[in-house]
């Protein structure tokens, strides 16, 4: 294996870690402030993905429920993606496609967060869950990243004047999800900090 290969991953994600800096720091605080105010009113956060999206949709909850780095009471989150019995039998008695939009329509409640993520502009069942959160009267927080079609896609389609867009300036798979999960520790790390103050 080529040391130069490895390194190459290694400055390609920084610069695109760099370029986001510059492009999501409004749109994270934005999101951080909106999860923030949900939790605050006794809101909860559900969250929805595909694959390492779906990793990234789990990461998120259990940084909420458990802890980031600080000690805290737990925080109401649920990872849509997390129960395989309920999603293989979404899935078997209805469609993939409403895997998640019909969990959403089962626990969402007017004033809670959805949070979809996603590396492609085209996940069906991400944009039938960002449907169903808007008929059930949530905000949307989507991370996306830059589609081959357009940035953000589908998903920016869907979404509404009142929702919170992330899109990472990236058509690479790999690097998108790298900045998520940055973005994920931001928005734990953001929430702890207006619950427990600066550290």
């Amino acid at each position: 294996m080529s040391v130069e290969r490895i390194q190459q991953h290694f400055r390609d994600s920084a610069a695109v870690k760099l370029e986001a800096l510059e492009n999501l720091s409004m749109p994270i605080a934005a999101a951080i402030d909106t999860m923030f105010m949900a939790l605050a009113n006794g809101s909860r956060i559900l969250a929805c993905g595909n694959g390492g999206s779906a990793a990234g949709a789990q990461h998120f909850a259990a940084g909420l429920i458990g802890r980031y780095e600080r000690e805290r009471p737990g925080l109401p989150a649920i990872a849509l993606s997390a129960d395989s019995s309920v999603l293989t039998g979404l899935a078997s008695d209805y469609a993939f496609e409403q895997i998640f939009s019909k969990q959403v329509w089962a626990l969402g409640q007017p004033g809670d967060v959805l949070l979809a993520i996603t590396t492609s502009d085209d996940a069906a069942n991400v944009l039938a869950a960002i449907e169903a959160a808007h008929e059930r009267e949530m905000i949307v927080v989507a991370l996306t990243g830059s589609g081959e079609s357009k940035p953000g896609g589908k998903v920016e389609e869907v979404l509404s004047e009142t929702d919170i867009h992330i899109c990472v300036p990236s058509s690479r798979t790999a690097r998108i999800q790298e900045v998520h999960l940055l973005t994920i520790h931001c928005l734990c790390d953001g929430i702890d900090a207006m619950l427990l103050g600066e550290d």
